[in-house]
């Protein structure tokens, strides 16, 4: 079960359940994948509300290594989630918002 005080979040993949969580090293792993400086530029650039399969698939996957499971963007990418692409735009907005605060992580739905 997720701990919302440890920025976790519970998602259900492939009916499996996961818990996900973007870890410093996630956030790193992020800022390099997205080519921003900082974190700063990072929450600006998920501030715009713009969210491709792409970047689902980068922050899910980060999500999923930060809580400590061993699987690649490749992986992450033949997933499926209850609700098609909503859902996965769910489990994002969901990430984002417990890691950075609903303030900081726009909706990208």
């Amino acid at each position: 079960m997720a701990n919302p005080y440890r920025g976790e979040v519970d998602a259900v993949l492939d009916g499996r359940h996961w818990t996900l969580c973007l870890t410093l090293g996630a956030l790193a792993e992020l800022e390099h994948a997205f080519q921003c400086e900082d974190m700063t530029a990072l929450v600006d650039r998920f501030a715009l509300g713009k969210l491709s399969a792409l970047d689902a698939i980068r922050i899910i996957g980060a999500g999923l290594r930060g809580a400590g499971h061993a699987v690649d963007d490749d992986a992450v990418s033949r997933m499926s989630a209850d609700g098609g692409a909503a859902g996965f735009a769910t489990v994002v907005t969901d990430l984002l918002t417990a890691t950075f605060g609903a303030s900081e992580a726009s909706d990208p739905s």
